[in-house]
């Protein structure tokens, strides 16, 4: 449970009560970094967290929340490690940094892992030590659909529970089969569940996406959540337009994906960093890492059936899209911060907002509460 020094009770109690009278969450939710610390131990390692696609290379490491975790792809199995050596402690690999070795190898006395973690040498250590004890922490790890999740502080729920029924709107477009065709890093001057917020509403979107409003209908489509830690929901097409684009038409190339409605594009997040946006023609995440309380580092990557298509149509239509989001929401997140702020009140339309936050305060106050 998060202090109440840190979130007042009260304001929690205000999110979570019913949808058209309830609140947004409090500003030192989104200000505070120790706020923001929490959320990294519990969130992020506490939970299942996503690292993006498989990565190219045999090792990689990855800061999630508050652990530093290696991945170990090898080609018919995926294996996370706590990132320590079991020597004194030092990274096997800095954050971000990717080796394609077949042997893990810890660059401080040369204490060498097999791919499994088990420890295989150990120099000057004589002939009666015992390697056996001393492989490598082992953390849950799970491929889903292409994308790498993993449980770095271990204890969370089965991924097939976490994720429950989110797989019902992802599964048809058969992610796992695309490939990467483009690749965007943003960094926003905003809190991460800034993003995500602005992410599962469309009621701005007459305010700021004239492009967007072009080819979809803002106020279309459902949203729902569960069981699992998702949030999402659907748009419809307009009628001209075939896909999400600057004129509504596929670029040169595009492949439809089989098996999906052309007339509907899906979005669901899932918690607490995978935003998947599902197009008749192509796949794009939006995959949230925080930086501190008030910036983000977003990844973008838009997925096609065929490596040859050109992505640009579809990269140039959300590349504007989403800056006109990073503008909104720094905007708000500068709001947050002004002394005469107090959280609002949702719009009919924000029922996806609301799944969103009280999730947010439910986990707060008890992370098995994530899933529900």
């Amino acid at each position: 449970m998060i202090s109440p020094d840190l979130l007042d009770p009260l304001a929690l109690d205000a999110v979570l009560a019913p949808f058209g009278s309830s609140r947004m969450l409090p500003a030192a939710a989104y200000t505070t970094p120790a706020v923001l610390a929490w959320e990294r131990a519990n969130f992020f390692a506490g939970t299942w967290t996503c690292l993006g696609r498989r990565p190219a290379r045999r090792q990689r490491a990855y800061a999630v929340g508050d652990i530093s975790v290696l991945v170990v792809a090898a080609p018919d199995q995926v294996r996370a490690f706590a990132n320590v050596c079991r020597h004194r402690g030092h990274e096997l690999l800095g954050v971000d940094e990717s080796v394609d070795r077949r042997a893990i190898v810890c660059p401080y006395h040369g204490w060498a892992y097999d791919l499994g973690g088990a420890l295989a040498v150990a120099p000057a250590m004589g002939t009666t030590f015992d390697r056996t004890p001393w492989g490598l922490r082992e953390l849950p790890v799970r491929d889903w659909h292409g994308w790498l999740f993993v449980n770095a502080a271990g204890g969370a729920a089965p991924f097939d529970v976490f994720a429950g029924d989110v797989e019902r709107y992802v599964a048809p477009y058969r992610p796992e089969r695309l490939t990467v065709n483009a690749t965007h890093r943003y960094e926003v001057a905003a809190n991460w569940k800034l993003v995500a917020e602005n992410y599962h509403e469309c009621y701005h979107c007459p305010m700021i996406h004239p492009e967007l409003c072009q080819v979809t209908i803002p106020n279309s489509g459902n949203n729902g959540t569960g069981p699992g830690a998702w949030v999402g929901g659907t748009m419809d097409l307009l009628p001209h337009a075939a896909t999400m684009s600057l004129d509504g038409t596929p670029g040169p190339g595009a492949v439809p994906l089989a098996g999906v409605d052309p007339r509907t594009v899906v979005y669901v997040g899932l918690f607490p960093n995978l935003l998947v946006s599902a197009h008749p023609d192509y796949v794009l995440t939006h995959r949230l890492v925080p930086l501190a309380a008030d910036r983000t580092l977003v990844e973008c990557e838009w997925l096609f059936a065929d490596p040859a298509t050109d992505p640009v149509y579809a990269v140039d239509f959300w590349d504007r899209t989403n800056r006109q989001d990073w503008a909104a929401v720094a905007s708000v997140q500068r709001g947050l911060a002004s002394r005469h702020h107090q959280p609002g009140p949702l719009a009919p339309g924000e029922s996806a907002i609301y799944d969103w936050v009280t999730m947010l305060a439910r986990g707060y106050r008890d992370l098995a509460e994530i899933p529900r």
